[in-house]
């Protein structure tokens, strides 16, 4: 006995052309996502490194001007200035660390559940 698949390439062939079209169509929009996801965490990753950068050399000028002035009349100044864009460059880091779901999860989806179909269709 023939198997179902080779009877169906032999008999409707469309058929299966359509599905590798719609396996094409599920492959582009799963790397559309996922270059989005990189894209983003790539972006955020240079800007809080970027941030990060800017805090360190703000801490540098805070330090010169403390040791250079000694008693400075807002101390407060010498602390914050280099603490914001280290708090935002931390939030980036952050962000860019979270997940964003699992890549090509549909595409694992669609191919589980074809093999799935195809065991049961040659055991019986």
């Amino acid at each position: 006995m023939i198997h179902p698949l080779l009877r169906i390439a032999a008999t409707e062939p469309q058929l299966l052309a359509e599905h590798a079209q719609a396996y094409g169509g599920l492959v582009s929009e799963e790397l559309a996502k996922a270059a989005t996801v990189w894209k983003l965490r790539a972006a955020l990753m240079a800007a809080a490194f970027g941030l990060g950068a800017i805090a360190v050399i703000f801490g540098g000028v805070a330090l010169l001007f403390w040791a250079a002035l000694g008693d400075v009349a807002s101390p407060w100044g010498l602390v914050a200035v280099p603490a914001v864009p280290a708090v935002a460059a931390a939030v980036c880091f952050g962000i860019s660390r979270r997940q964003h779901g699992a890549a090509f999860e549909t595409l694992k989806q669609q191919l589980a559940a074809d093999l799935s179909m195809l065991r049961e269709v040659s055991a019986s």
